[in-house]
């Protein structure tokens, strides 16, 4: 049976989604834009964006049980490819040891006029 996880650490969900589904040992979270939990979006500085969005994914999996060592691939959507080094460089401080598989791709355009979203998928260990 799926179970909603659901934050106050993290932003609500902008639309008729989740913010995270487990599934047995399995947690999906939605991407997650760089909105602050009250609702502030960074646009100015990418890597300031980059933390929020993985600042909300770490709050999901928390609320479900899990760590960012429990991710097991990512998948990053940018507005702007230039943005790929900046976002690495947040990106890797949040990954200890081998880091997980991961798709960045870019986009036209995300909601809200944000610049990166991030979202995982984690599996609990037993």
């Amino acid at each position: 049976m799926n179970k909603i996880i659901a934050t106050n650490h993290a932003p609500g969900a902008i639309g008729p989604y989740s913010q995270g589904i487990c599934a047995g040992h399995t947690i999906f979270t939605s991407g997650q834009l760089p909105l602050s939990p009250e609702g502030h979006l960074e646009t100015a500085d990418i890597r300031k964006a980059a933390t929020l969005s993985l600042d909300n994914v770490k709050a999901i999996l928390a609320e479900g049980g899990a760590t960012m060592r429990d991710v097991v691939k990512t998948t990053v959507f940018l507005t702007d490819l230039q943005d790929f080094a900046a976002v690495n460089e947040v990106y890797a401080t949040y990954f200890e040891g081998a880091p997980p598989a991961r798709s960045c791709v870019q986009v036209a355009a995300l909601p809200r006029g944000a610049k990166v979203e991030i979202e995982a998928i984690a599996v609990i260990s037993e």
